[in-house]
């Protein structure tokens, strides 16, 4: 079921919401350039056995209004608050990756946790900001030719093998945003980091990353759970900056054991 949620007067944020009568509820924080689509080998698997599973995307991005601006981490993390209360969600495992994963970090330090029983970084963009020179390459390329940033991007979010229809998709996905939100999402990256935040988290809380990730290097997962008091790590050894789609079977299975 897709529905939108309005969180200021004429933005609204596009929900998918599978399973609304599962008994625990997982709500995906997708990365960037992405969409809620991203997750669509855990929307396949994981409602069938009893979960609801909610994907939003943010502003900007996907099915969702593209304003011109709110794109730093307390507006997002505001977004997903709003979303969060028009939902009246409680008890649920959030589950952000990678600018997802900032951006949930940013939501339990802001809202003080309001509703998460659970916390799940994936391949979090955390703890530190992205390198000003990667991120204004990043930024200069969307630009100037967006797609062919996306391309760029697509070539490096992977360890192993994809093939060229799903190199297609997960494209696309990229395409559904707007230019000027993608630029202003990398330069949120560039100019604010989580660090401060980490210490406000108090649920239990499961790091997953890809130990071959080029995109967020592994050894900041290892960071990030230091700097979490009740966390874990699991490193995916085949994985890239998608484990959940490269290695879905493991991804689902610490997902189901995590939650419990």
């Amino acid at each position: 079921m897709g529905y939108f949620v309005e969180v200021e007067q004429g933005v609204k944020i596009y929900v998918e919401d599978i399973n609304p009568a599962g008994k625990k509820t997982i709500l995906f924080i997708h990365g960037w350039p992405l969409s809620h689509k991203q997750f669509e080998y855990q929307f396949n698997v994981l409602p069938a056995m009893g979960f609801r599973c909610i994907g939003i995307d943010w502003r900007g991005f996907g099915n969702s209004d593209k304003p011109i601006s709110g794109y730093n981490f307390d507006r997002l993390a505001d977004d997903v608050h709003t979303v969060v209360r028009a939902l009246q969600l409680n008890d649920f495992t959030l589950a952000g990756h990678s600018t997802g994963g900032a951006i949930s970090i940013r939501y339990m330090a802001r809202y003080q946790g309001y509703g998460v029983l659970k916390l799940v970084l994936i391949d979090a963009a955390s703890p530190s900001s992205v390198e000003e020179e990667v991120a204004n390459t990043f930024i200069t390329e969307t630009l100037n030719d967006r797609p062919k940033m996306l391309r760029g991007v697509t070539d490096i979010f992977f360890f192993q093998y994809i093939s060229i229809p799903l190199s297609d998709w997960f494209f696309q996905l990229g395409l559904e945003a707007a230019g000027w939100s993608t630029a202003a999402i990398m330069m949120t990256l560039r100019d604010e980091n989580v660090y401060r935040d980490l210490g406000k988290i108090l649920v239990p809380t499961l790091i997953i990353h890809g130990i071959h990730d080029k995109v967020v290097p592994f050894h900041k997962g290892q960071e990030t759970n230091k700097l979490i008091k009740n966390s874990q790590l699991v490193p995916f050894q085949y994985s890239g900056h998608a484990p959940f789609l490269e290695e879905k079977d493991k991804f689902n299975q610490q997902l189901i054991q995590f939650i419990g």
